[in-house]
């Protein structure tokens, strides 16, 4: 029987990567993104109950798996006005942490109504720990939000089949990376990765799919690091 995935922000980067990764496994993968054929602005607080909706019927009502990929990087530094920092700061909660937290939520609540096990594989940031710039404090706090958020799922559910993890990428080859990596000095920067060179999107897809499909369910409730070795915990 196929594994059912529902995938966000899988138009681009880290999420397109994810979505190649199960080229060749038994999947049916719904990816939510402009180019996927199923569009969702997080922005909206509407759009992640219309996105499980849709998703779940196009799967023929069962999603087995839930991959919260998607997410923004935008900048929003102290000397702005201070309404427009606080809606910067409640946008990219929104985007980042709540819509997740919706799709969790909305996931647990059908495994539990269906009596079925699911997973959970949540793409938090190695800024969970490290933190991030100064005009980042909200994305560091919304993939913080995430690692809490997997840990409390892995604790609260594991008995019941329900598996979450969390992954947790440095930079990594994508458009916000890129544009991260430029206004901080660009190959500067990459001196405080031991590595050498930032992390490519498939390397972050193939613990996903791992992650989705294969990892024992004694992992759960696991935070994954991939960043060179610029963070370690």
């Amino acid at each position: 029987m196929a594994t059912h995935i529902l995938l966000t922000g899988a138009s681009r980067g880290i999420g397109a990567a994810i979505a190649e990764s199960f080229k060749n496994d038994n999947v049916r993968l719904i990816g939510q993104g402009t180019r996927s054929g199923m569009p969702a602005d997080f922005a909206d607080p509407s759009a992640p109950k219309a996105l499980w909706s849709k998703a779940l019927d196009a799967l023929d009502g069962r999603i087995d798996v839930v991959i919260n990929n998607a997410g923004v990087f935008e900048s929003n530094p102290l000397d702005i006005d201070h309404d427009d920092w606080v809606a910067n700061w409640e946008r990219t909660m929104r985007v980042n942490l709540t819509a997740s937290a919706e799709l969790c939520r909305l996931a647990i609540c059908h495994w539990q109504a269906e009596g079925r096990p699911g997973r959970i594989v949540n793409m938090a940031s190695r800024a969970a720990y490290r933190g991030d710039s100064p005009a980042h404090w909200h994305y560091a706090a919304s993939k913080a939000g995430m690692v809490g958020m997997t840990k409390s799922i892995a604790r609260g559910y594991a008995r019941q089949g329900i598996l979450a993890f969390a992954i947790c990428p440095g930079f990594t080859m994508t458009g916000m990376a890129d544009e991260y990596l430029a206004s901080r000095g660009g190959e500067k920067l990459l001196a405080d990765i031991p590595l050498g060179r930032v992390a490519d999107t498939d390397e972050v897809a193939v613990l996903a799919r791992f992650c989705a499909l294969n990892a024992p369910p004694s992992m759960t409730g696991a935070v994954l690091d991939i960043n060179g070795a610029s963070y370690v915990r």
